[in-house]
């Protein structure tokens, strides 16, 4: 029974996974796209979520993703409070899926998706294959399931624990939950209930609290993806346990109107047991959605009180560009374009100071803050870079399509600078994986000429906003003390390597850093120039 049951479950969620990764793979790049662009309200957030938990088949897939998303800065708590509510309703579609009658035809549809990834070698074929062989082997680990679980109605003791979840609701709620918490999957915990209500091994009353119970224990995903993230990718996390412990609370009060509300539409409608429990899922979460949502003001600010801190979300989307101006006043575009490229500019700086304290004191809390600000740098390099493609199909003056290559080229430019500082914080993490030890005047070294790039880039930013032509001229000559700094940095470093004062190891960290200073310090004097107006 327990090798039946277990191999089934295993096989249940090796379809779970198998679907949902065809489904993810066939939709590409559009399910963060999704989360990123619709969910300007919850409203919006709430149906971006369901859509999106439908299609990858996991509401923790969904919600660690959104997790992800306002980590990265790229939604705020409110947007991410609609996308978790709308991923509780999306993920009761498994439920329904699981309560069509076609468990007889899991072998032939196994078979089918096989054939797909076996004879198909293109990527499209692949993905129609993991699903269908997903969707077959959902089934096929129901069908063992199902059987594995019928000898447990001649176990008293089962009889026993089933009795007592309807008499003592909570106890079901907490069996739900822990029963989630191992399985990691509320579908199969789900899955698991449907079929021990079909095979009359529990009752309704029983059936309900345990289904409370799995909506709760789910939220240990994201509480989990949070771990070590952000102060808002923390609060996102509580927001879900939150929003499905208030759920539950409110059904459990209203358990016998809801259990009567469930039986009757299961004899209207003639649904069969698995049925019924999808119904009861999405009736759950569908009802918990809408009491929760015009509230959901109370609920961000009731977690920003439970986690305090301040947030350091870096914000990844322009603040400055708006489409309007490209038509009416394309020399006002230019200038949000330049405001916008201006503030990539100061992500650098802050992320070459940040890079800068990583070095120094070797704070994870750095290294991750660096990384956050290169992917906003690689966004606002996207986002900006469209927009003036765009503005580029107006009509500009001369000296306008002159700034506009300046700002084309600087955006390149910063761009690269961020690349580098990235390169350096994985130089980094390197040396301190492997235990590298740099001598005490060699980071003395690295330390000043991060200084002296620092303010070289802060410099050259400064040239390109007031078109200051003397502080341009001033930033050509601070390369030049940067590149004279990175030849006169290597040859010491070579004599400790002689005397026997440094490693190899520490060798090739310590000259990939300088040689990423040495380029960042060319790319502020690109920026320069553009300034002066040299090639």
């Amino acid at each position: 029974m327990i090798f039946e049951f277990v191999g089934g479950l295993g096989i249940f969620l090796l379809g779970i996974k198998t679907m949902g990764d065809g489904l993810q793979k066939s939709a590409g790049d559009r399910l963060r796209d999704i989360l990123d662009r619709f969910t300007t309200n919850p409203l919006m957030g709430v149906l971006a979520g369901m859509l999106v938990t439908m299609l990858i088949q996991s509401s923790s897939a969904t919600t660690v993703l959104t997790v992800g998303l306002v980590s990265a800065g790229f939604m705020n708590l409110r947007q991410a409070i609609g996308v978790i509510m709308g991923a509780n309703i999306g993920t009761t579609f498994t439920a329904f899926i699981i309560g069509l009658d076609i468990g007889e035809y899991a072998l032939p549809i196994l078979a089918i998706g096989v054939l797909c990834l076996v004879f198909f070698k293109n990527n499209r074929m692949q993905n129609i294959g993991s699903i269908i062989f997903g969707f077959g082997a959902l089934f096929y680990g129901l069908e063992l399931m199902g059987g594995g679980m019928k000898p447990l109605s001649n176990l008293q003791s089962f009889h026993d624990l089933t009795v007592s979840m309807s008499e003592i609701p909570v106890l079901g709620v907490l069996v739900g939950t822990v029963l989630t918490v191992i399985v990691q999957s509320s579908s199969a915990t789900i899955g698991i209930l449907q079929g021990l209500f079909s095979e009359g091994l529990i009752n309704l009353d029983a059936a309900l609290p345990v289904l409370f119970g799995d909506n709760i224990g789910t939220t240990i995903t994201a509480v989990l993806a949070s771990l070590g993230a952000t102060v808002a990718a923390k609060r996102a996390a509580l927001v879900h346990v939150t929003f499905n412990l208030i759920g539950a609370t409110i059904f459990l009060i209203l358990l016998h109107p809801f259990t009567l509300l469930v039986e009757m539409f299961q004899a209207n409608l003639g649904l069969n047991p698995e049925l019924t429990i999808a119904f009861a899922h999405g009736t759950f979460n569908i009802t918990n959605t809408l009491i929760q949502l015009p509230f959901v003001a109370v609920l961000a600010y009731i977690v920003t009180k439970l986690i305090p801190g301040e947030d350091t979300v870096i914000e990844q989307k322009a603040k400055h560009l708006d489409a309007v101006f490209i038509q009416q006043s394309p020399s006002i575009a230019l200038g949000q374009a330049k405001e916008e490229v201006l503030r990539m500019g100061q992500f650098a700086v802050e992320g070459l100071n940040e890079t800068r304290s990583f070095l120094i004191d070797g704070s994870p809390k750095h290294g991750e803050k660096a990384y956050q600000i290169e992917s906003a740098i690689n966004n606002l390099d996207r986002q900006i870079t469209d927009y003036l493609i765009q503005l580029s199909r107006s009509s500009l003056s001369n000296s306008e399509s002159a700034e506009h290559t300046v700002l084309m080229d600087t955006i390149r430019d910063i761009e690269r600078m961020g690349d580098h500082f990235e390169n350096i914080v994985e130089l980094m993490d390197y040396k301190k994986a492997n235990k590298v030890s740099i001598t005490e005047s060699a980071m003395k070294d690295l330390d000043d000429m991060f200084q002296l790039t620092i303010s070289t880039v802060s410099e050259a930013l400064e040239a390109l906003d007031h078109n200051d032509k003397e502080a341009a001229q001033h930033v050509v000559q601070k390369e030049d003390q940067i590149d004279k700094m990175e030849r006169k940095l290597r040859k010491q470093h070579i004599i400790r390597l002689s005397e026997g004062v440094c490693s190899g190891q520490a060798g090739i960290v310590y000259v990939d850093i300088l040689s990423n200073l040495e380029r960042i310090g060319d790319h502020a004097v690109n920026i320069a120039e553009a300034v002066l107006g040299e090639d």
